[in-house]
Formats: C-alpha cells, sequence, structure tokens
C-alpha cells in the first residue's frame, strides 16, 4: 500500500477570493499569526484520509502520531510505503525508528518536488474551496 504524507498549515483569517463593490468593504479578521496544522495522509487507491491536527506545531511527535494511525488503518499483512517530504521532523531517527518499529517503508521525495506528492492537490482544493 502507497501512502503520501505532508503537513498543511491553515492561517486563521480573511482570504480575498472574488468581491466586488461599489465601496471599500474591510473584514476584520485575525492577525494571520495563528495557523491551524494538520499532517495528512492519503492513499490514493484507496481514497482513505488520515489526519493528525495540531494547533502550534508539527513535528517528531505529530509524525510518530500519524505513523501508528496509519498503521492501525490499515490491513496488518500489507507492505506500507509512505512518500514524504524531506523535512527535519520527517526525516530524523526517532522517526525512522517507529516506522522501523511498525514494519512501515519509508521513501523521501527529492527537494522542492510537490508535484510528486499526491496528497498537494487535496490540500490546494481545500484551501481553494472552503478558505477562500
Amino acid at each position: 500500500m502507497k501512502i503520501f504524507l505532508d503537513a498543511a498549515h491553515f492561517v486563521h483569517g480573511a482570504f480575498l477570493g472574488s468581491i466586488w463593490s461599489p465601496s471599500r468593504i474591510f473584514i476584520p479578521s485575525p492577525s494571520g499569526r495563528q495557523r491551524f496544522n494538520v499532517l495528512g495522509a492519503i492513499n490514493p487507491i484507496g481514497k482513505q484520509i488520515i489526519t493528525v491536527e495540531e494547533d502550534k506545531y508539527v513535528n517528531t511527535e505529530s509524525v510518530v502520531a500519524i505513523l501508528k494511525k496509519i498503521k492501525a488503518a490499515t490491513n496488518k499483512d500489507k507492505e506500507i510505503i509512505i512518500f514524504l517530504d524531506n523535512v527535519s521532523y520527517q526525516k530524523n531517527q526517532k522517526v525512522k525508528d517507529e516506522a522501523t518499529a511498525l514494519n512501515i517503508t519509508l521513501k523521501f521525495l527529492p527537494t522542492y518536488s510537490p508535484n510528486l506528492n499526491l496528497i498537494e492537490p487535496l490540500w490546494k482544493f481545500i484551501k481553494n474551496e472552503y478558505l477562500y
């Protein structure tokens, strides 16, 4: 089973989608410094999405938590391969050790290649359809 994993950071604030008005309209909104962070994994074949939500930062513990959720949600006999970015909190030794203990293979995508990660269109859809 092949799974693609990535984080998305949604900003608490107003986004200008498309609006027309004869006069200026100001929309009060938060400063944009607060974020809702989601670490998500998608199985494109089975169309299954697994997430871990964070109100602070996505870190090593978040990655370990989603690895455990992925293992619990999948068939125990199937081989699990997870494709993820070269972010430091996903590539450290604690994550690699946990993946080995759970019998999960980690494959790291090349740097600056979001087009190879199949969860990126999902994040784009959410931002375009629900945040704007």
